[in-house]
């Protein structure tokens, strides 16, 4: 099962439209997983309207639309792995034991929120994966977005992609 994974597209205020590249891999995805900081509703539509399946939430500068069709917190089973997406999982300092025990029984967690790309695994609890933003790199380099694949209790070709600068 292949995964795109994205979060804070900040749509239009970071960006016009999602990168074309971020667009190309929409198609190719089992499952999108967007943490949300969608901002518009257009954004949503175009992604419900492409994916194949989308597991998505809001984030904190989403308003009361987005609120009203997303979930704060979402899981799914993908490929034998129980996910969790969320928008804020907090400071940097300590989010693996915050995450563990907010999120007890998931293997994947992933979040947004910092538009840092993150990936690590919390003790006795889930890797925390966030694929940063395809829109607004603020004090990265890049901005980026991830892929993997899902597959039998494994998650594997954890990739991050980083797009050109606009």
């Amino acid at each position: 099962m292949r995964l795109l994974l994205m979060s804070d597209t900040h749509l239009p205020k970071r960006a016009k439209e999602l990168p074309a590249a971020l667009m190309a891999e929409v198609p190719r995805a089992d499952v999108v997983l967007h943490a949300g900081d969608w901002v518009d509703t257009a954004t949503l539509d175009l992604l419900e309207s492409r994916s194949r399946r989308l597991v998505a939430v809001y984030g904190n500068n989403d308003g009361p639309a987005l609120r009203a069709r997303l979930p704060e917190v979402a899981h799914a089973d993908l490929g034998g792995l129980r996910f969790g997406v969320v928008h804020e999982t907090g400071a940097a300092q300590g989010r693996e034991a915050r995450c563990a025990a907010r999120f007890p029984g998931l293997d994947v967690l992933v979040f947004g929120h910092s538009h840092i790309p993150w990936d690590t695994t919390a003790p006795g609890g889930p890797r925390l994966l966030n694929p940063g933003s395809p829109t607004d790199r603020r004090r990265q380099p890049h901005c980026t977005y991830m892929t993997a694949t899902a597959a039998d209790g494994t998650l594997a070709d954890v990739e991050l992609h980083r797009l050109p600068r606009r």
